[in-house]
């Protein structure tokens, strides 16, 4: 989506990111998961939201993250919600 939107490359935002984690001035109400976030955002094909969820459910006590996307199951501390038929 940021690809899209922006028309830059995911090492490009990836970059722009870590720019501004390390940015003095900018106060970031989850700092480590921004930096975490950013990093395995250039290296991998989640959404950089999408890899902000986890951090937020463990600072929120959340474990495990349930979700009911196969692709966003596969994502660390995530686990898939079974859809069971009747």
């Amino acid at each position: 989506m940021l690809e899209r939107a922006y028309g830059l490359s995911r090492h490009q935002l990836a970059d722009i990111l870590e720019e501004l984690v390390s940015t003095d001035g900018l106060v970031f109400e989850a700092l480590d998961d921004v930096a975490r976030a950013a990093l395995r955002y250039r290296n991998g094909s989640a959404g950089f939201s999408d890899l902000m969820i986890p951090g937020a459910a463990r600072r929120s006590g959340a474990h495990p993250l349930y979700t009911f996307e196969k692709k966003a199951a596969r994502l660390e501390g995530a686990t898939l919600v079974p859809m069971g038929g009747t």
